[in-house]
C-alpha cells in the first residue's frame, strides 16, 4: 500500500467542455503528487480517439458508430451552446485569447505527468473501437479495472 494519495475520475461525457474539467482536474491533481486514473467510457472514449482515420475491419454497425462520433478531442462539440459547430470555436478563441491551455494539450500533459488513461474495453467493443484507433500508451480495462484503482481513493468523480 502506497502513502500517495488518488484521484480517479470516470468520463462518461463526450463534450469538450467536461472533457476538458477532467483533464484539468486530472493534471491538478498529478502536480499535488495524487496517483490519478480516469476511466474513458462511452462517449467519453471519444477523447482517447486518433484524429486521423485509422484502417480497421468493422462491421457495418462499428462504421456508422465511428462515423456519427468525433475523431479525437479537438472535434468534440460543447455541451452547453454548440450552435451547429460554432460554440467549440468559440471556445476555443477565448480560452486562446486567456492563454488557456486546449483540450489536446491537457491530454498530452496528462501522459506527461503519468495520469493512468483507462479506456473501457467493454464500450469499446459495443461502440466497435479498436485499440488501433486509440491514442498510444493508454491503458485498457474493464469496470474492474477502474473499481481497483478507485477503491483507495481520496476523491472520486463521475464527469
Amino acid at each position: 500500500m502506497t502513502d500517495k494519495k488518488k484521484t480517479t475520475i470516470i468520463l462518461f461525457s463526450g463534450d469538450y467542455d467536461k472533457a476538458m474539467a477532467a483533464y484539468i482536474i486530472a493534471n491538478g491533481a498529478a502536480a499535488y503528487d495524487h496517483e490519478v486514473t480516469i476511466f474513458h467510457t462511452f462517449w467519453g472514449l471519444n477523447a482517447l480517439r486518433k484524429d486521423n482515420q485509422v484502417p480497421v475491419k468493422k462491421g457495418f454497425m462499428e462504421k456508422m458508430f465511428g462515423k456519427m462520433m468525433p475523431r479525437g478531442v479537438d472535434k468534440m462539440g460543447l455541451s452547453k451552446m454548440n450552435y451547429l459547430g460554432m460554440g467549440p470555436k468559440m471556445i476555443k478563441n477565448v480560452m486562446k485569447k486567456h492563454n488557456a491551455m486546449p483540450l489536446p494539450d491537457l491530454v498530452n500533459m496528462a501522459q506527461e505527468q503519468e495520469v493512468k488513461l483507462l479506456a473501457c474495453t467493454m464500450t469499446m467493443d459495443l461502440l466497435g473501437l479498436q485499440k488501433e484507433e486509440l491514442l498510444d500508451n493508454i491503458d485498457y480495462g474493464g469496470v474492474a479495472a477502474y473499481v481497483g484503482d478507485s477503491e483507495d481513493a481520496n476523491i472520486t468523480l463521475f464527469i
